[in-house]
């Protein structure tokens, strides 16, 4: 083993595990770093605590005055919690979270000072906006941006700095971030969904889309990722051959969490309590050192700011106990990568779950019309769907035997499946009295109140129907939620806003009654969609024949899958919608294909620099090793030498010829990397996916070899069975 390896190993065997303080119960300390509304109770005036909740319950304007009261709340309330600084925390589009932090100190002259924190400082911040991505919305020299404080998502203190939510925007006003268009697709989505929910029920006022994560993540020894740069400047390793033992006994998933994992979990979780994010669930995932944990559901907005915050405090958390996390979807080669679930679901302000079946035919007519219209709009926006979780990353996870595919298809049960088929057979055209008593008691009436358990779960599945909400298992572990929530909520929204269009058109020009025309456009959307809904193994190839005969796409990279995003459809749909500009959603698709063109770039230049850097010198030298242990059995035994040094002679062609094909494959590489920088927007992003990227695996495969030739003790980079089984 190397001295590097050596020394990472000795440093970790050799670190004891943190101790745990007792922090009590967390229902004790839930939200005790967040300014929520039980902290504006106790700071605020009635009128400041009115106005922000109206801000929060209807989008009405905070007056500036106002504004100065909140500040000075917020600012009494974060110097109670010692905090010293302040800053605007968004979320640009590098899908990571910004700040820039200033202190409350202010002088006030004579030699005195004074803490200070106004309205203005609360509302809106301007933060050079040229260095973040932005997709030609900005030049370099008009760098103005701004952030602009969104009370929906409450203020937090994380070490000693009040961190206020906000939106990013230009100066001309266009999004520079992730939040204001999810924001404005909830919206869409409320507006939309309380207008047919007044079909159902006249008492709702106010429907929010809901979002449940599921975060997948390896922890890996930190000493240990030190010594592999793939990990380092990647997020995964490049090469490395796979260890003896992997997952194939499928003894990690749901065993015993390790003692050292434990101290982590339990220091993340204490963090997340004070910072009111809700987990609730641990466990070990199927691969070794690897972990997932999941929070209770929240109001979409607030979940996609919670998760983002929990990624940036897991990699802090993770320093304390030596850890390195890891949230690329395919970190390992030959074990399961890892996803981010996106749990979805709508409810009413008057406690309703939508996707929820009732006890009442009627409420069940509710529940099937918010199910139905949901799978229709997944129908008939699948290609988008599939363009908002693609990433280089998740490419490597998306159709490999732990993730869905990259077809799109959504999954809901036997039982339910015999529901719509049934639903879908009712005669055309204006139902007569007969078949609709039919269609409420043997049909809609005979839907159980809860679904949770009686279907199995379709792992295979891209958006699966799990009970009371559907699943969005195609999100990959490494994305900003905002993305594939904006997206999804936004086609919901427009479809919601066609069904009430053509139901009222029924009710009008046909003098049906409203269950009738709901019914009837029902009928028509469940054979409008069906080609999406599909219940066998999405892994299998047969699945790839007929999605291809149903006409699915099947857009297995990115940047084929982001060509969906300014399409015509797209970019109509969302600025009909009043989600994005078609200025701001071309901007976004640049930026996309401009982070996968730089993605494959990185690794491609890591690759070449580890190849050639570390293996083959590594390999040359061990090879050297056994020239010299040639030489002497040749001085030993003379011209018989050939008959014991036969193994050797034979380790030193094999290894010369993994060499050769290294230095030939990173060379053509390279050119081809030239070639492709040369190039721009699309014609880059495809040369880089069809020509550089394809002499990845080919390197790889030999650099492993090499690893599996090579002396143990020589050889530089952690391998996998450290990487993987050290904790």
């Amino acid at each position: 083993m190397s001295t590097i390896r050596f020394n990472a190993l000795k440093e970790t065997m050799n670190r004891k595990p943190l101790e745990i303080k007792n922090g009590g119960r967390k229902s004790e300390y839930f939200g005790e770093n967040v300014f929520n509304e039980y902290a504006m109770r106790q700071y605020m005036t009635k009128d400041a605590y009115k106005s922000v909740m109206d801000a929060i319950e209807y989008g009405t304007k905070i007056e500036r005055g106002i504004a100065d009261q909140v500040a000075a709340a917020m600012k009494d309330w974060a110097l109670s919690k010692d905090a010293t600084h302040y800053t605007h925390w968004f979320q640009p589009l590098t899908g990571a979270t910004a700040e820039k932090h200033d202190a409350f100190f202010e002088t006030i002259g004579n030699g005195r000072a004074m803490e200070k924190f106004g309205g203005g400082e609360l509302v809106q911040q301007e933060p050079d906006a040229s260095s973040f991505p932005n997709g030609g919305i900005r030049n370099t020299f008009e760098a103005r941006g701004y952030t602009a404080w969104d009370p929906t998502s409450p203020a937090f203190i994380y070490g000693t700095t009040l961190c206020i939510p906000t939106v990013f925007v230009a100066y001309t006003g266009e999004a520079l971030d992730n939040k204001a268009p999810l924001l404005r697709a909830l919206q869409a989505v409320d507006h939309a969904a309380t207008a047919v929910c007044k079909y159902f029920d006249k008492n709702v006022t106010k429907v929010n889309a809901s979002l449940g994560w599921e975060q997948e993540y390896f922890l890996i020894d930190a000493a240990l990722a030190i010594s592999r740069p793939d990990i380092n400047l990647t997020g995964r390793t490049l090469l490395g051959h796979s260890p003896a033992k992997g997952q194939q006994l499928d003894d990690h998933y749901f065993g015993s969490i390790p003692n050292r994992v434990m101290s982590y979990m339990r220091d993340l979780e204490q963090e997340c309590m004070l910072l009111g994010i809700p987990v609730k669930t641990r466990h070990n995932e199927v691969a070794p050192n690897q972990y997932e944990l999941a929070p209770i559901f929240e109001e979409a907005n607030l979940a996609v700011d919670h998760n983002s915050l929990l990624m940036d405090v897991m990699e802090k958390i993770a320093e304390r106990h030596h850890f390195r996390v890891l949230f690329h979807e395919k970190p390992f080669a030959g074990i399961n990568g890892s996803g981010k679930h996106n749990n979805w679901s709508l409810a009413t302000n008057t406690g309703v779950n939508l996707l929820s079946p009732g006890k009442t035919p009627m409420k069940n007519l509710q529940f099937l019309t918010f199910f139905v219209n949901t799978i229709k709009a997944v129908h008939d926006y699948e290609e988008l769907i599939r363009a908002s979780i693609a990433s280089a990353s998740n490419d490597h996870r998306l159709g490999a035997n732990e993730a869905p595919p990259a077809i799109m298809s959504v999954f809901i049960g036997s039982q339910l499946s015999e529901v719509l088929d049934e639903l879908e057979n009712v005669t055309k055209g204006k139902l007569s009295p007969e078949e609709k008593t039919d269609l409420k008691l043997n049909i809609v009436g005979k839907i159980p109140e809860i679904l949770l358990d009686n279907t199995d779960r379709n792992r295979t599945s891209p958006f699966a129907f799990t009970g009371n909400k559907f699943e969005f298992r195609a999100v990959g572990s490494w994305a900003n939620c905002a993305g594939p929530m904006t997206t999804l909520n936004t086609i919901i929204a427009k479809q919601l806003k066609d069904f009430k269009i053509e139901v009222d058109k029924l009710v009008e020009t046909k003098k049906l009654k409203k269950d009738e025309a709901v019914f009837n456009v029902l009928r028509e959307y469940i054979k409008a969609s069906k080609k999406i809904r599909f219940e066998g193994n999405g892994y299998g190839e047969a699945w790839e024949k007929e999605a291809k005969r149903r006409g699915l796409s099947n857009n297995k990279t990115t940047p084929e899958a982001l060509k969906a995003k300014i399409s015509k459809n797209a970019i109509a749909l969302f600025e009909e919608m009043g989600v994005m500009s078609k200025v701001e959603v071309e901007a976004r698709h640049e930026i996309e294909l401009e982070e996968y063109i730089l993605r494959i770039q990185i690794e491609g230049r890591v690759l070449g620099d580890i190849a050639r850097n570390h293996v083959i010198p590594t390999a040359v030298r061990y090879q050297n090793t056994l020239i010299e242990n040639v030489s002497g059995l040749k001085n030993i035994f003379g011209t018989s030498f050939k008959v014991h040094a036969k193994e050797q002679i034979d380790l030193i062609e094999k290894i010369s010829a993994h060499i050769a094909e290294i230095n030939s494959k990173v060379e053509a590489m390279t050119n081809e990397r030239r070639k492709a920088n040369k190039l721009v927007g699309q014609k880059s992003a495809d040369a880089y996916c069809n020509n550089v990227k394809s002499y990845f695996e080919e390197i790889r495969y030999h650099c492993d070899k090499l690893e599996m030739m090579v002396d143990d003790e020589l050889w530089p980079l952690a391998k996998y069975r450290e990487l993987l089984f050290t904790r």
